[in-house]
């Protein structure tokens, strides 16, 4: 372990509804403090139940208050008797002051470049004047250019990534995707743009040992669940359907999925007795190594937990309101990484049967080299030790009279 003598890094996580934005900060201040002593991280993080995770010593978290995405785009309050301003000005003056109090050398913002409504754009600014290292980091695959160029375009985006960001680090190998693919880019912000390879996932030491071992099953993630009632019902349609499903499943719900849905679901399951539901599971890592295969949706952290761990994965993936899932579901599909039916195609208990009992003899991700795409928490560390000691490094003196 290497020491990187009081160093403060203060990552932002917008979280609406959802696990992806505050699971992949976590795992990389873990991996960071990890590999470096007298590193200090603070998450900010509007997760609704950002206190459910364990955090490891030297990395912690600032709750900030939540909000809901809609499907029509728009925010509102996860309290319904709070005005969405008056939650996004708290949000905004708390911000600023874990800004003030932590004075963090290196700023790295998940996904959103300005923050929540613009939230971090004057912070940024801010920060940039005091010389502290702003780092953008964005997923693989962000939405379809068309999508993302649409969305982008309404508040000038790409101008204002340029004049503020330093770095612009791209969670995922150059050969998979380009999230800028398809916009107008400028060479000089092209040029800040470094692909990490995906972030790899393991078992923490803490839980590595100590259950039991269960039998052969397919493991069903929903991520956090707001919109994955539909997945664990059509794995349900078939099994309700077709007997001869060689293995049984465990489907995780999430935190997020409404109660009505989990009702039938747990009602639908009992009567099957051939699919385990469980609520939530903030530790789903040993589960995943456990599973013959995975059914998901093809979230980002999903899908790289399915290549760390090696496992054979059928995906359905979400095609509205963003079409991020699918793009990173066809492109894995052209890698042979993964099995994938389209959701309309998934509907029929047939199909979807048909299909769990193909992907548990699939080949592994490891036939076609996936390892070599897992390297992000390495890469990610190069790049903290290579920025912290540019920036401590001493400037050149010009001695007088010298030649």
């Amino acid at each position: 372990m290497k020491r990187l003598e009081h160093v403060r890094i203060l990552m932002y996580s917008h979280d609406t509804f959802g696990l992806g934005h505050l699971r992949r900060c976590r795992e990389i201040a873990h991996a960071l403090v990890e590999r470096f002593k007298g590193l200090h991280i603070l998450i900010i993080s509007g997760s609704p139940i950002a206190g459910a995770f364990d955090f490891r010593a030297r990395v912690d978290f600032v709750k900030i208050p939540s909000v809901i995405k809609l499907h029509n785009g728009e925010y509102t309050s996860i309290d319904q008797h709070i005005d969405i301003q008056e939650t996004l000005d708290m949000r905004a003056s708390m911000i600023r002051n874990t800004v003030e109090s932590f004075h963090p050398e290196i700023f790295i913002v998940d996904k959103e470049p300005l923050g929540l409504r613009g939230e971090l754009e004057e912070i940024l600014g801010n920060l940039k004047m005091r010389d502290c290292t702003l780092v953008l980091g964005m997923r693989d695959v962000m939405d379809s250019p068309a999508l993302l160029s649409q969305e982008w375009g309404k508040c000038d985006m790409l101008t204002k990534i340029d004049q503020l960001y330093d770095e612009i680090w791209i969670y995922g190998p150059d050969n998979f995707w380009n999230p800028l693919t398809g916009l107008n880019s400028t060479p000089a912000l092209m040029s800040r743009l470094s692909f990490t390879g995906f972030l790899d996932r393991s078992i923490p030491q803490s839980f590595a040992t100590g259950e039991a071992v269960r039998p052969s099953y397919i493991l069903v993630t929903t991520g956090g669940g707001g919109d994955g009632a539909n997945l664990v019902r059509q794995v349900l349609s078939a099994y309700e359907q077709d007997a001869s499903i060689s293995r049984d499943a465990i489907a995780v719900l999430g935190p997020f999925m409404p109660a009505e849905d989990r009702e039938e679901i747990f009602k639908r399951a009992n009567a099957l007795d051939r699919v385990q539901v469980i609520e939530f599971e903030s530790r789903i890592e040993k589960m995943i190594a456990g599973a013959d295969a995975i059914v998901g949706m093809c979230g980002y952290n999903t899908f790289c937990e399915i290549l760390s761990f090696d496992k054979r994965a059928l995906i359905v993936p979400r095609m509205r309101p963003r079409e991020e899932q699918y793009v990173r579901a066809v492109r894995a599909v052209e890698l042979g990484l993964v099995d994938m039916l389209e959701p309309q195609n998934a509907e029929d208990p047939i199909r979807m049967a048909r299909a769990l009992k193909s992907v548990v003899a699939r080949p592994l991700p490891s036939s076609v080299n996936a390892q070599s795409m897992m390297n992000g928490l390495d890469t990610i560390a190069g790049f903290v030790e290579d920025l912290i000691v540019h920036r401590r490094r001493p400037p050149l003196a010009v001695i007088e009279g010298g030649i």
